[in-house]
C-alpha cells in the first residue's frame, strides 16, 4: 500500500499559531476619556507592532493559520482512501483532532458557536470509522443519534452524498449527473463553465468526471454506514429533492432525468473530445505548490477525476498534488488539520496598511521588504478572468503563496494600497506594478458598478439553478464590500475619483444599501464588515459624511454596540438576517466597526471611546487579542443572484433545510491583530488631527 508519507514534504506550521492564550494587557484603572485613554492607546499600538513585527518572515511576508471546519480532515480520509495512500500515522492524528471538535449534542458544526450540522457529521463519523474508532464508541454512539434524529444520511447535502457514492455508502443514483460535454460549451452560451465562479467552475470541470463514470472505491465493511440509514439502506429515499412547479428549477431537474438515460447509449460522439478536453484544463490549471486554485474543492476532485481518467499516484501531476497537502497541513504532536486555503497575500497587504496607519514609516526596513515580497507574487499571465475582460492587461494579485490562475480585486485593492504608499528597494519595479494592477482592477469592473473577487459580470442566476449546488455560492456577482475596498484604495492612493467608473461604483452602493440603513458583507461576517467598508470608502474619497444616507448608516453602527463595548455579529446572520449587528464582541468586528466612525468624523464620540475601551481590556501582553469566533465568510449562503435567499424581515424564497446551517465560514487568525491595530491607528491620528 501506498502511503502520504512517500510524499511528504516538511508540514508548515502555522505562521500565527493561537498557543497558551495569556493575561489581559489593560491598566488596572481605565477611563473613557482624557489622557489616560490617549496613553492607553499608544501603549496598545507599540505592543500590537512590536507583536507584528516579530512574527515577520525572513522574506518578508506576514501568514496566519486560516482555519475552517473538520469536513477538511475528514474529506482528506477520503480522499486518500480513493487514492489508495493510506497514512496510518496522519489518520489517527486526524482522528484526534475531529474527536476534539466533537460538540456537546454529539454532531460537529461549521463554526465555533454554531449549530451542529447534519452534513458535518455525517463526514466526520464516516472518517472516524475509516480511521479506525468502532460504531459502539461513545463518541460515535453520541454522534449516530444526533443524525437519525435528523432523518439520518438521507437528508445530507448532496455533496456529501457524492463523496459516500465514492466510498461505497451512498447510491450514484442519488446524486445529480453532470456531463463531461459541459465543457465543450462555447463561453457565449448558457452553461458555459465561465458562468460559474471560480471555486464552482475549478470544482465542476474533475467533478464532470465522477459524476458521469460513478466511480467506487468501497471503505472496508466495518467502517460502513448501515447504522446511519433509520429505514436501513433498502428503504432509503435516494431521490434528488424535486422542486415542483414550471420554473427553471423544474426544468433543470428535468433534464437532470433525461441526460442520466442518455449515459446508458452505446456511442456518445463527443464524449472521447470532452474527457480529453477535460483532462488538460484540469493539468494545465494546477499551481506551482500542487493546488488547484489554492482551495481544497477543486484539489481534491481533480486528483480524483485524474485517478479516474487513469493516472496512477505515480504520476508526476498526482505526486505534486498530495505533496502540496503538507504545506496546507498544521502538525503538532497529538493531532493534524488541513487549512481549505492558505492567505498570505491578503494578510501581509493588511498587515502593512495596518501598520502603515499606526504610525509605522512607509521606509521602515520590515514594510520596505513586505513590500518588496507583493511587488514580487504581482500576476503577469492572464487566467480565466481573461473570457470575460479580454483586452485587460494582466496585474492582480492572489490570495495565496501559488494561485496565478485566479488573481483576485479584494486582495489587488489591498495590496496596491499597501504598496503605494509603502518604500521600495527598486522604485520603478513598484510605480509599473501600481500602474498594472490598478489598470487591471479598474478593467475588471462588471457592468453594474461593482466588482466580484475573480471575475468580471460573473451574474448568471441560471447556473444557480442547478439540482447539486446546494452548498453556497455559486457565482462571483459584485459585492459591495469589495467594491468598496477598491474605492478606498482609489482615494486614499490620490487617483482621480470623478471619473465614471468611481460614479458608477457608488451608484451600485447605494443602491445596495439595505432598509435599515446598513451594507450586507460578502466576504466578511457582515452587515457590520460590508457597512464598515463602504463608509471608509466613502470617506477617502471625500464624500459628505454628514449626507443622510451616511449618518443614516453610522447610526445603525452606533446602534449594533454591544454592553462591553465592542461590537459583534454572529454567521447564522447570513442564515437570518434579524440578527445583523447582533453577536458576541470580536476584536476584528470592533475594529471594522471603529474604523466606521472615524471615517464618520465620530472619533470623539462616546460610542467609538468606548469601543476602544473595549480593546483596551481585552488586549492580552503580547499585543495581540482573543478571538475564538469566525469573522471571515467564504460562502456566506444559500445564494440567489449573488445574494442569499433570506429578505430582511426572515422572509425567504427557499428555506434552509433542517440541520443545513448556510455557508461555508472561515476563521483568519490574524484578523484579532492587523484590524484592531489599524483602528487603533486612525483613532489615534484622527483625535490628533480632528479629521479621519
Amino acid at each position: 500500500m501506498t502511503t502520504l508519507g512517500q510524499y511528504a514534504l516538511p508540514t508548515v506550521r502555522a505562521g500565527l499559531a493561537e498557543g497558551p492564550r495569556r493575561v489581559p494587557a489593560a491598566d488596572p484603572a481605565r477611563r473613557l476619556a482624557g489622557k489616560p485613554l490617549s496613553d492607553a492607546v499608544d501603549r496598545m499600538i507599540s505592543r500590537s507592532q512590536r507583536y507584528l513585527l516579530d512574527r515577520q518572515s525572513p522574506e518578508g511576508f506576514w501568514w496566519g493559520e486560516l482555519e475552517s471546519n473538520p469536513t477538511m480532515e475528514a474529506e482528506y480520509i477520503f480522499l486518500a482512501h480513493f487514492l489508495g495512500v493510506r497514512d496510518d500515522r496522519r489518520w489517527q492524528k486526524i482522528r484526534n483532532f475531529i474527536l476534539g471538535r466533537q460538540q456537546p449534542d454529539g454532531g460537529w458544526n461549521q463554526y465555533y458557536g454554531g449549530p451542529s450540522d447534519l452534513s458535518t457529521t455525517c463526514e466526520c463519523y464516516l472518517a472516524l470509522k475509516m480511521a479506525g474508532v468502532g460504531a459502539a464508541d461513545p463518541a460515535l454512539e453520541h454522534a449516530r443519534a444526533y443524525v437519525l434524529a435528523r432523518g439520518g444520511v438521507e437528508k445530507a447535502r448532496v455533496f456529501t452524498k457524492i463523496w459516500f457514492a465514492l466510498l461505497g455508502q451512498w447510491d450514484w443514483r442519488g446524486t445529480p449527473y453532470l456531463p463531461p460535454e459541459l465543457v465543450l460549451i462555447p463561453s457565449g452560451l448558457p452553461f458555459n463553465i465561465y458562468e460559474f465562479a471560480m471555486w464552482s467552475r475549478a470544482t465542476i470541470v474533475p467533478m464532470s468526471v465522477l459524476l458521469s463514470r460513478h466511480p467506487t472505491r468501497p471503505v472496508e465493511p466495518g467502517a460502513a454506514l448501515d447504522e446511519l440509514f433509520p429505514r436501513g439502506r433498502s428503504g432509503a429515499s435516494i431521490e434528488l429533492p424535486n422542486p415542483g412547479g414550471l420554473g427553471i428549477e423544474r426544468l433543470l431537474y428535468a433534464a437532470d432525468r433525461i441526460l442520466r438515460h442518455g449515459e446508458r447509449l452505446p456511442w456518445l460522439p463527443a464524449r472521447r473530445r470532452a474527457l480529453a478536453t477535460i483532462e488538460k484544463w484540469i493539468v494545465e490549471r494546477q499551481e506551482a505548490d500542487g493546488s488547484w486554485g489554492g482551495i481544497q474543492p477543486p484539489w481534491v476532485y481533480s486528483l480524483m477525476a485524474l485517478s479516474v481518467l487513469g493516472y496512477p499516484t505515480s504520476h508526476p501531476v498526482i505526486q505534486k498534488g498530495l505533496e502540496g497537502f503538507e504545506r496546507y497541513g498544521i502538525e503538532d504532536d497529538e493531532t493534524w488539520r488541513l487549512q481549505p486555503s492558505m492567505s498570505p497575500l491578503w494578510d501581509t497587504g493588511l498587515t502593512i496598511n495596518a501598520l502603515l496607519d499606526s504610525g509605522l514609516p512607509g521606509d521602515d526596513p520590515s514594510i520596505v521588504r513586505a513590500a518588496d515580497w507583493l511587488i514580487a507574487h504581482q500576476i503577469h499571465r492572464p487566467g480565466d478572468w481573461t473570457v470575460k475582460a479580454r483586452d485587460v492587461e494582466p496585474g492582480g494579485w492572489a490570495f495565496e503563496f501559488d494561485n496565478d490562475t485566479y488573481p483576485d480585486t479584494d486582495d489587488a485593492a489591498e495590496i496596491l494600497l499597501a504598496i503605494g504608499r509603502a518604500g521600495a528597494t527598486d522604485p520603478p519595479a513598484r510605480e509599473d506594478a501600481l500602474r498594472r494592477g490598478i489598470r487591471w482592477i479598474l478593467g475588471m469592473q462588471s457592468a453594474n458598478g461593482g466588482w466580484g473577487a475573480y471575475d468580471k459580470d460573473n451574474t448568471s442566476n441560471v447556473v444557480t439553478k442547478l439540482p447539486f449546488f446546494d452548498f453556497g455560492e455559486t457565482i462571483d456577482p459584485p459585492s459591495v464590500d469589495v467594491t468598496a475596498h477598491i474605492v478606498e484604495m482609489l482615494g486614499l492612493l490620490k487617483e482621480p475619483v470623478d471619473t465614471p467608473q468611481v460614479r458608477k461604483a457608488l451608484a451600485y452602493i447605494w443602491q445596495e444599501q439595505e432598509s435599515d440603513h446598513c451594507w450586507f458583507g460578502r466576504w466578511g461576517v457582515n452587515y457590520v464588515y460590508g457597512t464598515g467598508a463602504v463608509l471608509t470608502a466613502l470617506a477617502a474619497i471625500g464624500h459628505d459624511m454628514t449626507e443622510p444616507r451616511v449618518v443614516r448608516a453610522v447610526e445603525w453602527i452606533k446602534a449594533s454596540q454591544n454592553a462591553d463595548g465592542g461590537w459583534g455579529e454572529t454567521c447564522a446572520s447570513y442564515a437570518n438576517p434579524a440578527l445583523r449587528g447582533q453577536g458576541p464582541s470580536t476584536p476584528s468586528q470592533t475594529a471594522w466597526a471603529l474604523l466606521s466612525l472615524v471615517a464618520a468624523g465620530e472619533a470623539g464620540s462616546e460610542s467609538a471611546m468606548r469601543g476602544v475601551n473595549y480593546l483596551h481590556q481585552t488586549q492580552l501582553a503580547e499585543g495581540d487579542w482573543e478571538e475564538a469566533e469566525f469573522t471571515g465568510t467564504g460562502f456566506p449562503g444559500y445564494g440567489v443572484g449573488g445574494r442569499r435567499f433570506f429578505t430582511p424581515d426572515g422572509a425567504g424564497e427557499r428555506l434552509i433545510p433542517d440541520g443545513l446551517p448556510a455557508g461555508f465560514m472561515i476563521k483568519y487568525h490574524m484578523y484579532r491583530i492587523y484590524w484592531p491595530l489599524m483602528a487603533l491607528g486612525r483613532y489615534r491620528r484622527a483625535s490628533a488631527t480632528g479629521k479621519s
